[in-house]
């Protein structure tokens, strides 16, 4: 079976198709990740995007119902040098294949990624077609024109009803962005009493579940088209203590009155560098974000800088000068990446203990 990438800019790249067959439009990022692929395919986080692994072979330790971190893929499509066919783990229930099959979603291979990588880093993000139904280049131009991208992924990857998962310890309100069920288990290793509330839940909703404090979780798109988030974000500050991750971060900010604005390819890996400020450590870890928040414009809001990236100098944490509040750009729950920053869970029931 063909599959061939057609980018914006008209560039081509030829190789074979797996997955579903099909054709489909989409954002190109690349993930620098060399496992994981199974738990990248399920973060809702990537929704509206088509992912390219920099890590030549995919598919080699096979496919498990235990690692997916949301329901289904929320990716447009999935570009690799080389798939394995014949998975060796002792935890392999199926291949990544039969995995796209299954969830409807196209796969294309035998694609040169270290060039597809480099145009990025380039070019930045681009829109894309790929396709293993043997179209010619003319139809590519025209699909990639007539099917424009959508902008706010979150109303569909979330839950669409209040979910209540019972624990012994701290109330915990979490606003499902797009959350990873890694993030659930970590909030559950504290036995935390958790009520999951749907995108665009009210600040009365919230309330009336009488949290002890409120998460804000990770997600797909640009966080300006999260308005509903972010009005209900507003009468939470200065309520209850609050934490977010990734794309609770930048929603927080915005919150808060400050700004964020997209990268030029964002950062998407398990292997980035992040130096703590307070305490004077640097952590190796797992990110998937395309826009990043405006550290000068959060100073101005009584916001403190915590962590910066080691690689760009962009802002990876920050905390409220007065307030028990704080987020990190990155993923300190790992799946797939380091859990080296998993001590910011301590630190937000620590802050829920010390608030009541």
């Amino acid at each position: 079976m063909k599959g061939i990438l057609y980018l914006e800019d008209g560039t081509i790249y030829k190789g074979k198709g797996f997955g579903k067959i099909g054709t489909t439009v989409g954002e190109l990022v690349f993930n620098t990740s060399m496992t994981g692929y199974q738990e990248i395919l399920t973060d809702p986080s990537y929704a509206g995007q088509i992912i390219t692994m920099t890590y030549p072979l995919i598919g080699n330790y096979g496919i498990n119902k235990e690692e997916n971190e949301s329901s289904k893929i929320f990716a447009k499509g999935f570009v690799v040098k080389s798939i394995s066919d014949n998975p060796s783990n002792y935890l392999s229930e199926n291949t990544i294949d039969n995995m796209l099959k299954d969830m409807g979603v196209v796969g294309v291979y035998d694609i040169d990624t270290r060039s597809i990588t480099k145009k990025i880093r380039k070019s930045g993000a681009l829109k894309c077609v790929i396709s293993n139904e043997d179209l010619s280049i003319d139809e590519l131009k025209k699909y990639i024109k007539e099917n424009e991208l959508k902008g706010d992924w979150m109303k569909e990857v979330g839950t669409k009803e209040i979910i209540h998962i019972p624990g012994k310890g701290e109330r915990v309100a979490v606003l499902d962005f797009g959350i990873k069920r890694n993030i659930i288990r970590n909030l559950k290793h504290y036995d935390c009493d958790i009520t999951i509330f749907p995108y665009g839940s009210s600040y009365e909703e919230i309330i009336e579940a009488k949290p002890a404090g409120v998460f804000l979780s990770n997600g797909p798109g640009n966080p300006k088209e999260a308005v509903e988030g972010i009005e209900t974000v507003k009468k939470l500050v200065g309520k209850l203590p609050i934490f977010g991750i990734c794309m609770g971060h930048q929603i927080l900010a915005l919150a808060l009155g400050g700004d964020t604005y997209k990268m030029k390819f964002g950062h998407r890996g398990g292997n980035h560098g992040v130096y703590d400020k307070e305490t004077d450590k640097a952590y190796i870890t797992a990110q998937n974000h395309g826009y990043a928040v405006d550290g000068k414009s959060v100073e101005e809001k009584d916001m403190i800088i915590t962590h910066v990236n080691l690689n760009d100098g962009t802002v990876e944490g920050m905390r409220h000068s007065k307030l028990p509040i704080f987020s990190v750009q990155f993923h300190p729950e790992g799946a797939p990446g380091p859990g080296d920053s998993a001590y910011l869970f301590d630190k937000f029931i620590n802050q829920i203990k010390e608030e009541m």
